[in-house]
């Protein structure tokens, strides 16, 4: 069966039309999910999409920012709920060292001494180094270091069932220390934090983000086959697929996607 591609959410941190941006790999029942949002939307937007956390086994967090990490508190209540009742079979979430310490801390501050308790046996932390390999619900992974400007990053390569590769590059621009995991990719996930013409008006390179037509000029240099954006403003949204996709098409040769949230594209 092929691959689905779901965008739980496909905008930046301070987007109100959209949720913040986070996805689920589906492996057919199952599904890996990458990063939550910024809070307990994730939960309307799983069950919008008809994603039960029972299936969720595994989870990778990028970075410790709030539209992020927040999410991810939600989604470890869940589980841990489900699993002391039984009714789930256990969730790894997969992030580099400082990720781990900010959910621990999290969970002492917030959950219950009885979700507590699921820590490190139902509910567990697979803490990752640069390079490390990993598998989740059936993909075969490897995290890499984004070399952050502004926070510890991580990104990954997956392969996917049929041989397919597929990049995420977190939401900062391209590295090219990280070129050899990021080269080649069948698909490629890059933020586009606004147009090319908007700079003047969000700024994108003093926040480090990039313009769609950055992803498109990486997507190229990398040999990308095919480029999805995310991560973007919301102030045009009737327009922005429209939008990104034509700018990107300005530099990228290959097809541009750029989803709306819980909409689903087939690897």
């Amino acid at each position: 069966m092929p691959t689905n591609l779901i965008l739980l959410g496909t905008g930046n941190a301070l987007v109100t039309r959209y949720y913040n941006t986070c996805f689920a790999l589906q492996n057919n029942n199952e599904y890996f999910l990458t990063d939550a949002g910024g809070g307990n939307g994730i939960l309307a937007q799983l069950e919008k999409a008809h994603i039960a956390m029972e299936n969720i086994r595994a989870l990778f967090l990028t970075h410790g920012h709030t539209d992020h990490i927040l999410g991810v508190i939600w989604v470890i209540r869940l589980a841990a709920s489900l699993f002391v009742r039984g009714k789930h079979p256990g969730l790894t979430i997969y992030c580099h060292d400082e990720c781990a310490e900010k959910l621990r801390a999290f969970c002492r501050m917030t959950l219950t001494a009885k979700l507590q308790a699921v820590l490190d046996n139902g509910v567990r932390f697979a803490v990752l180094k640069n390079g490390d390999s990993f598998q989740a619900a059936g993909f075969n992974c490897t995290a890499f270091d984004i070399y952050s400007t502004k926070t510890k990053q991580f990104g990954y390569r997956a392969t996917l069932p049929d041989g397919q590769t597929l990049v995420c590059l977190g939401d900062e621009p391209y590295n090219p220390l990280c070129r050899q995991y990021a080269q080649n990719a069948d698909w490629l996930m890059s933020e586009a934090f606004c147009l090319y013409g908007e700079c003047e008006q969000f700024k994108p390179y003093e926040k480090h983000h990039s313009t769609a037509l950055d992803a498109a000029r990486t997507a190229q240099q990398l040999n990308a086959k095919h480029l999805i954006l995310y991560h973007t403003q919301d102030n045009h949204p009737a327009q922005r697929k429209a939008l990104y996709t034509a700018e990107a098409r300005q530099a990228f040769s290959g097809p541009v996607y750029v989803p709306e949230d819980l909409e689903t594209i087939t690897l």
